[in-house]
Parts: C-alpha cells; structure tokens; sequence
C-alpha cells in the first residue's frame, strides 16, 4: 500500500514539471517573435557594492587645432638647436648665461610674430606690440655687451650681439640669403674664441659652434618656408592685433609657455554679529565743505574809497611826485632804449623772467614717420620702429636728409649725391654709393657700412660708432669732432685669410707749445 502511494506522488511530480516546461517553452517562443513586448526585468537584481560602481570621467578636452608646419619646424629649430645652446651658456655661467637666456627669449618672440602672420592680414602700419618683445629681447643681449667692455669674455658677447640683429630678417626679399651674409660678422668674434679655447676650454669652443649651427639651420629653415620673404595670410585673415591677442592667449603662444587662468577674487569677508541681525549702518557722509565767505562788503569798501579819492577834485594830484628832467624818457633819447627810467620804483621792483624750461621728451607728441621725395631731396623722419628697414631708391643728383629715426634700418640701394644725417639714436644706415659726404651730428649708436665709394664723412658730436668700410671705399678721408667710441673696421686684404681689423679713431690730443707755435699728437695707450 506504501509502494502504490509513492509512485502515485511520483507520477504526479513528472506531471506537474512537464506542464512547467511546456510553460517556459511558450514563453521563449513568444519572447523570440519580432515585435514581442519585452517583461520586465525582475526586482531581484543584485545592486552594485558603492566601490563598484563606475565613477564618472569628466569630459575630455577638445584637441588642440594643429599647428601650421612653418610653426612646428620652428619649435623644433628652438628646442634642439637653441636648446643645446642655452644648456652650454648655463654650463659657463654669469653673463653668459644671462644672454644665452636672451637668445631664447628673443627666438620665442620671433615664433610669436610668425604665429601671427599666418593668422593675420597684412598691415599697412604694422602695430609696435608686435615686435616689442622682439625689441625687448635684443637690448637686453646688446646691453649686456656695452654695459661689460672690460669682461674677459667680451667676444663671447660681441659674437652673440651680432648674430642677434639676423632676427629682422622680415622685411629681405631673400631671407636665407641675407642669414648667411650675416653669420660672417658673427664669426668675426666668434672665431676669435674658438682659436683661444679650442685647447683650453671645450665648453666655450661647442658653446659658439651651438650658436652658428643656430643661423645655418635658421638659414635652411627660411630656404624652405620663406624663400620669397615673410608671407601673410591675406586671404582669410584677421586683424593683426587680434591675432597677437589670439597667439597670446593661446596655450601654443610661445614656445615651451603655457597660458594660466588668473586666480579668483578673494571671498568677502563675513561679519560675525552677535546675535544675528543687519550689520551696522555705514559713517555719516563728510561734513560740506566751509562756505566761502561774501566779499561784497569788502568790495564796496573798496570801491568806497576809490570814488571818495575820485571826488577830492584838484587835490587828489596833491600826493604825486614832481618828476625830474634828467628822468622824461622823451627828453633823453638814453632812456628810451630800456623804457625804464632808472631808480624809478618800476625798475628797482622789476625781476627778470623766469628761463622756460623745454618739455620732456616723453611728453612730447610723437610725430607720424615720413619718407618724402620734394624735388631732388629725400626727407627721411621720425621713424622708430626697430626691425623695419625703410629703403631708399635715391638718384645720384639726389641727396638724403635723415632726422630724429631711432632703432631704425635704412638702406640705400642705388648712388646717391650726399647724405644728411641729425639727431638720430640707434641708427643703422647702408649706403652703395656716394658722390660728395656723409654728414652725421649728433648721433649716438650709429652703424654705417659702405658698400661702394664715398669720399669724405663727416662726423660731429657723435657717441658711439662703427663704420664698415669695404675695398672699394679705404679712400674714404673721416673728418671727426667731439665723438667719442667711434671704430672703423677694415676689410681683410684681397687674397688672404686676415679678419676685419677694427681701428678706434683717436680721442686724447697732447698739445705742446714748440717755437712759439702750437703742436698737436695723438695720444696713444699701448695695453
């Protein structure tokens, strides 16, 4: 009987799980028809533990626009060749040091200025924010040289000097071309350190082979971007001053820089009042000012007794001075010259004018540049933007006149008649040719490099000079008054290996009294 009631219940139970599989198959039938609705997901689901769960990742930054290939390659050009540079100058140290860090800096202006350029339409008056840096760079490396004359490393800051003004290369026609002319003026003191530690100091000897490497890649770098001159981006550019803002504002403006949001404002402070409630009210207003007290009384006063005297009749000449002969102007004709008669009250009270002192030059109103023909006369004037070359396609029956242009370039690319120059700092003129002289007075700074014949040059006033000369022009007669520094270099002679020879004009005279008659030398200092 228990047999028969366990296969009974199993008979049941294999009933019951073939009715549950039927279901199951159904329902994935009806699960894998399109357009079934799916069930819901059950309530079961394990939720995920806290340190689990996926945290959530920030937006990723947009990627930066690409940078134009003139730009890269000149990255590359200031990380490997003026990087190698700088990390010598650091191994030598002091001023050094100090100006291979201008170097840099004047390299990462350059890049901005060309960052510019292919963002930017071309100028008509190119704005000075765009080379301040520029600018900026180059005094600092030029002064480290003037301010150190007495430094035993002074070629090595002569060499650098002189490599540092083959930046301005925007305004030549062939760029490559005009670094390579350049790199011959850097050799001339850069191969004086070479030869005197090529065996005594390695570090110097590679720290001026880093700076030419410098200009040859900078010349091949120009052959390959700018073989024609610097290029703008005329067809859809912007402002350049907006373009500046846009290249500064840029992580990319400079190479190695990166730009930094400004910090936030600090919080207000709170007040902690006791108890709660409004803060104090503010301090009374300042009390007004004191009245001006009413004249009128004191006029009427006065006027009171102005017509009281007035109203004396014949008396009121009673208090005047009888005025002598010797003192009537009209009847000594000496007197008329000062009109003033002497010992009178009016000449003893009178005090001279005070001396008008001139306006400062920084408030002075700075004057637009000019580059005028009128008739057979250039007026070259108050040009101030170093960098530029202002080109001057003179005549030979023209003649040049050049005032108050400083930090400035100007070339003269035909023969010209004669050349005036006043006023002027920081001046570099090329000339080809002349037919009479070259005056400069009062110049400071002055460069002047003759490429073809120019008789006579006259200088006057003049602080700090050097003039090339080329073999066409060791005729040249020099005619100096009151300057001071002024150098002029010789050219090498034809046919050999010699350096530019730099001779200083002479500054000390000894005069002596022979005969009775006046004898003038020149002093000469043997170091």
């Amino acid at each position: 009987m228990a047999a028969t009631s366990h296969m009974h219940n199993l008979t049941t139970l294999i009933k019951r799980l073939e009715a549950a599989t039927s279901r199951l198959e159904d329902m994935a039938m009806t699960l894998d028809e399109p357009g079934a609705q799916k069930s819901p997901p059950s309530t079961t689901t394990l939720e995920p533990k806290p340190s689990e769960r996926p945290t959530p990742t920030a937006p990723a930054a947009p990627a930066p626009s690409p940078l134009p290939p003139q730009i890269e390659d000149l990255d590359t050009l200031i990380s490997k060749d003026v990087g190698t540079f700088v990390e010598l100058g650091k191994k030598i140290g002091g001023l050094v040091e100090e100006q291979s860090n201008a170097v840099l800096q004047a390299f990462k202006a350059e890049r901005t200025y060309l960052y510019v350029s292919t963002k930017a339409k071309k100028p008509e008056m190119q704005p000075p924010e765009l080379m301040t840096e520029l600018h900026t760079a180059s005094d600092t490396i030029n002064n480290i040289r003037e301010s150190n004359r007495a430094s035993p490393l002074f070629d090595h800051l002569s060499a650098i000097a002189e490599g540092i003004v083959t930046l301005g290369w925007f305004f030549e026609p062939k760029p490559a071309d005009f670094v390579n002319e350049m790199l011959g003026g850097i050799q001339y003191y850069g191969n004086k350190v070479l030869k005197e530690y090529k065996e005594k100091d390695r570090t110097h000897y590679d720290y001026i082979q880093a700076y030419y490497q410098i200009f040859r890649s900078l010349a091949s770098y120009l052959k390959s971007h700018y073989p024609k001159g610097l290029t703008w981006n005329d067809k859809d550019g912007i402002d350049a001053q907006e373009a500046l803002r846009q290249v500064k504002s840029n992580s990319g403006a400079g190479a190695g820089s990166t730009a930094t949001a400004p910090p936030a404002p600090p919080p207000l402070p709170t007040l902690n009042i006791p108890g709660g409630g409004a803060p104090p009210p503010p301090p009374p207003p300042p009390p007004p000012p004191p009245m001006i007290p009413d004249q009128s009384s004191e006029s009427s006063s006065d006027m009171t007794a102005v017509f009281a005297q007035l109203n004396q009749g014949d008396n009121v000449t009673q208090g005047l001075r009888k005025v002598d002969r010797s003192e009537m102007t009209h009847k000594n004709p000496n007197l008329r010259a000062t009109s003033t008669v002497p010992g009178s009250p009016t000449a003893r009270s009178k005090s001279p004018a005070p001396s008008k002192k001139p306006k400062p030059e920084s408030m002075r109103t700075r004057k637009p540049p000019r580059k005028d023909l009128e008739g057979a006369k250039w007026f070259v004037e108050n040009f101030d933007n170093p960098g530029d070359i202002v080109e001057i396609p003179a005549k030979q029956n023209q003649s040049i006149l050049i005032t108050r242009c400083n930090k400035t370039i100007i070339k003269v690319s035909s023969k010209a008649n004669a050349i005036a120059i006043d006023n002027c700092q920081g001046l570099s003129i090329i000339i080809d040719s002349l037919v009479s002289s070259l005056d400069a007075v009062k110049c400071s700074k002055f460069a002047l490099q003759i490429d073809g014949v120019a008789p006579t040059l006259l200088l006057d006033q003049v602080d700090g000079a050097t003039v090339y000369l080329s073999q066409q022009s060791l005729e040249t007669e020099i005619l100096s008054s009151k300057c001071t520094a002024v150098n002029i270099m010789l050219p090498p002679k034809e046919g050999t290996d010699e350096d530019t020879k730099e001779c200083p004009i002479p500054e000390q005279i000894k005069t002596y009294i022979k005969d009775g008659v006046l004898c003038n030398e020149i002093v000469e200092h043997v170091g």
